[in-house]
């Protein structure tokens, strides 16, 4: 039965049978359902909550002509949909209801429904926080007041995006002498591949990008001492999959700061509010993880929070840190709704960073979303474009990814590599306050920027390797000394490790190896120069900039031939072989074939040591998540 106008009167359309009141009640929840928080996730975020806004005073709202919000409807596996309709036929709109009580007890303050609003006025020349994805006209709007209105949702498929990532082949060294990438310190596939071995699934193949594994962990490199912000290690072992192989490890170590010598953050919080970030996993989440960056706040930092649906406004001007409470209600008020025109807000966001810029000091937007750009600028090239734009005004950029089901992975790492920036993805209040508490350092101070790496391998000692990940950060080896040419940056205490899997001379040529290039007709090969007769496997140098700066610097670091057992290696080689072990068996990598999950488990429980966060105990556990699901036998040849 569908209400009517008069009471007790009902309209139907002639074609259809009349609903019955379980029928519409059972469309009314499949139309707002979502995945409900794990309880162990729901408490942790509730730990963490933001504290809810003081009581608001009346306000009412009308809302003309919104774009609708979306929301998933799944059995629990991520992709497949509870019913086969098709696109088209699930625009059934239904009014969104009101968060259930254990939406907001993960939230501490209701699951994100309706308008965001802010308790803070919009500062002379800006736009205010506009209601997500419709015209508001606000009859009443008292100081902490929020807007409200009803969002209208739509169901829809899985839509997550990874872009396609193929696998490095060993390269001759006679033909490829030269290995040059850029640095990358982030850190989000490792913690998405988390969050889908704890649904139960697999992660995408795509998604597992090695380096970001191996990066996510910190390791025992000593900081560098000296002029130059950062510092060079490497290590040499057998290889485990492979013993007849040599395994280097190379490690970059970028100067920690004291908190007190921190300088000044003028920070901007671009936090995207469209329907897409209704789910407890996402905008409610994002608020906590932000609140949690609030409460270090020193009284010479300062923060402003952008905000971006259908259009953008500013939810609450730069506001020093003494004012945390003020941030903290703002932060609160957000609410999700619309559609996702995120071009506006990234103009908007560095438009206020660069007015408050702090010269010598950190000056960061701080976008959090899950990538769904959906209108105004939408393609990642114009996005790119935008982003490399805007870092020419000496503002950085972090990434935080929230949610699932429509995750753009590719999208927001595409903005970090492009933004001078780093790109997290936040799958529970404790990578919250991993990513933006306990280092905090790396992910906000820069210290080196357009940081580039580059081995020379000595041909009297090598005859092939492969650089295990990376594959995304590959650089021309021309690129190296071209200032002009963007790379990674790194973060206060950051470190980069990269593996090499290294061929001698004298060892069979491993599957996969590029195939020769025909001798050439009008030149001769190069004659050896004398310093290969010496015992160096390779040399390694590194290319970085001064944060402000556009002339890089240079150091290098010899790698002597002189391999030890794999079981004498350091603890910290042993487990980030261990690390790249498991991600290379889950993407059924040819160059592990043969290898088991137990034995990579095996690996990283031996190479444990101190562990005080917790973080290598918990890859034993992933290991575990997937053998559960059936990986083994473990590795294919393709």
């Amino acid at each position: 039965m569908i209400p009517s106008s008069s009471p007790g009167r009902a309209r139907r359309a002639p074609s259809f049978r009349p609903f019955s009141l379980l029928t519409l009640s059972l469309l009314l929840a499949a139309g707002c359902s979502h995945r409900a928080p794990k309880v162990e996730k729901a408490a942790e975020v509730a730990q963490h909550a933001v504290p809810a806004p003081a009581p608001e005073a009346p306000a009412e709202a009308t809302r003309e002509g919104g774009t609708g919000t979306r929301a998933k409807g799944e059995d629990g596996a991520l992709g497949r949909s509870t019913d086969s309709l098709s696109r088209g036929d699930m625009k059934e709109k239904t009014q969104a209801k009101p968060a259930s009580p254990a939406m907001r007890a993960a939230s501490g303050y209701g699951a994100g429904m309706g308008v965001m609003g802010s308790s803070a006025a919009a500062a002379p020349g800006y736009p205010a926080a506009a209601a997500g994805g419709g015209r508001v006209s606000r009859r009443v709007l008292s100081p902490g007041a929020r807007l409200m209105a009803e969002p209208e949702t739509e169901r829809k498929f899985n839509t997550e995006a990874y872009s396609p990532l193929g696998e490095n082949a060993f390269l001759s060294v006679n033909e490829h002498p030269l290995s040059t990438f850029s640095s990358d310190v982030d850190t989000a596939s490792y913690s998405n591949a988390r969050r889908f071995l704890g649904d139960g699934q697999l992660p995408p193949k795509d998604s597992i990008r090695v380096e970001e594994w191996l990066n996510y962990f910190s390791y025992a490199y000593a900081p560098p001492v000296g002029d130059a912000p950062v510092a060079i290690h490497t290590e040499v072992s057998e290889c485990p999959w492979q013993p007849a192989h040599r395994l280097v490890r190379i490690g970059i170590k970028a100067r920690p700061i004291e908190q007190a010598a921190v300088p000044p953050r003028n920070l901007v919080f671009l936090v995207d509010v469209s329907g897409s970030m209704m789910p407890a996993n996402k905008l409610p989440l994002l608020k906590n993880g932000l609140a949690m960056l609030t409460r270090t706040l020193r009284p010479q930092d300062q923060v402003a929070i952008v905000v971006y649906a259908g259009s953008s406004g500013l939810a609450l001007p730069a506001t020093p840190g003494t004012k945390q409470n003020e941030i903290l209600t703002a932060l609160g008020a957000l609410e999700a709704g619309g559609s996702t025109n995120g071009g506006q807000g990234i103009e908007l966001a560095y438009r206020i960073a660069q007015e408050h810029f702090v010269k010598g000091g950190i000056n960061r937007v701080v976008l959090a979303t899950d990538g769904d750009f959906n209108v105004g600028t939408t393609s990642e090239g114009e996005l790119v474009r935008l982003i490399e734009e805007k870092r020419k005004t000496g503002v950085f950029l972090t990434v935080l990814g929230f949610g699932d089901g429509n995750l753009k992975d590719s999208t927001m790492e595409l903005l970090a590599d492009k933004g001078n920036g780093n790109y997290a993805y936040i799958d529970s209040a404790a990578e919250a306050r991993k990513v933006l508490v306990r280092e905090a350092g790396s992910t906000l101070v820069t210290v080196a920027k357009d940081v580039k790496l580059q081995a020379e391998f000595n041909p009297a000692r090598v005859q092939s390797y492969r650089l295990v990940g990376y594959e995304d950060r590959l650089l021309a080896d021309q690129d190296f000394n071209d200032d002009k040419k963007d790379a990674g940056d790194m973060g206060a205490g950051h470190s980069v490790t990269a593996l090499y899997e290294v061929v001698p001379v004298g060892a069979p040529s491993p599957a996969g190896q590029s195939p020769a290039v025909s001798p050439l007709k009008y030149q001769s090969g190069a004659a050896l120069a004398p310093a290969s007769s010496r015992s160096e496997l390779l040399t390694v140098s590194v290319r970085y900039k001064a944060p402000q700066g556009n002339t890089s610097a240079k150091i290098s670091e010899v790698v002597v031939d002189q391999p030890e057992p794999f079981a004498t290696a350091s603890a910290d080689h042993r487990f980030a072989a261990a690390v790249a072990e498991f991600a290379q068996i889950l993407r059924g990598s040819p160059a592990v074939a043969g290898q088991t999950l137990e034995g990579a488990k095996k690996m990283a429980a031996a190479a444990l040591t101190a562990d005080a966060s917790g973080d290598r105990r918990e890859l034993l556990s992933l290991i575990e998540h997937a053998r559960g699901l059936g990986k083994e036998p473990l590795s294919r040849a393709e």
